[in-house]
């Protein structure tokens, strides 16, 4: 009970304070409120690509040999296969094999994480030598993600700083401090078709020389709403 009334009186004499002062509260400012938009398109660094082994394909190899020969691909290539290589999908034969030890698996599904794009026409090519046709494009991502969206954050309460300071110049007065700052929407969009009309599934015979990939850049947007004092 003593707590409370003197947590009570501690409220009463701040307030009695601001207002002898003539503090005004937040809500009793003039202030301007602006929306501050920015963008930035970066390119991916980190393509994830599904690879799908199949005894089905063409040569009609065993499961064991088209994994060992695609490790062997990529140790090439210089992939760090433990860090980078995972399974993607264990199918229900693949579970029966373990649990039962009766069924034998005959598809398996990867996901490769490669840093960068100068790899991928050449492990594309390398790998269809080998009988594995069967990789897409599952998505991009960059390993910087969080810093660029900071920066376009960054960017967008610069932009409502410079848009507040023009529409108060435009009524004779000036925008001060920010009084209240607030994400208002955007984000990451990443796109699930990296590379436009290009499709590796059954690809087919290619070329020696290994291709050139163009993938798109990944998008950020942010919007913040900023209120500035008007003076």
């Amino acid at each position: 009970m003593k707590l409370t009334t003197l947590v009570l009186c501690f409220f009463l004499s701040w307030g009695i304070s601001r207002a002898q002062t003539g503090e005004k509260n937040f809500i009793d400012q003039n202030y301007i409120e602006v929306t501050g938009t920015a963008e930035m398109e970066i390119v991916p660094d980190e393509i994830y690509l599904k690879i799908v082994l199949s005894e089905k394909d063409k040569g009609k190899k065993s499961l064991e040999t088209l994994e060992k020969e695609m490790v062997a691909i990529l140790k090439k290539l210089g992939i760090d296969v433990r860090k980078d290589l995972l399974i993607k999908d264990l199918s229900s034969d693949f579970k029966s094999y373990f649990l039962k030890r009766t069924a034998i698996q005959t598809e398996k599904e990867y996901q490769l994480c490669l840093h960068g794009t100068e790899k991928i026409g050449t492990l594309i090519v390398e790998l269809e030598k080998a009988g594995i046709s069967n990789i897409s494009v599952d998505r991009v991502d960059h390993s910087q993600l969080e810093k660029f969206r900071r920066e376009v954050k960054i960017n967008a309460v610069k932009e409502a700083k410079e848009k507040a300071d023009a529409f108060a110049e435009a009524v004779g007065q000036q925008a001060g401090r920010a009084l209240y700052i607030s994400e208002s929407g955007g984000g990451y969009y990443p796109r699930l078709n990296a590379v436009a009309n290009v499709s590796f599934k059954s690809a087919g015979a290619m070329d020696e020389a290994a291709p050139v990939l163009d993938f798109e850049k990944i998008p950020l947007k942010h919007s913040v709403l900023v209120r500035f004092e008007l003076k």
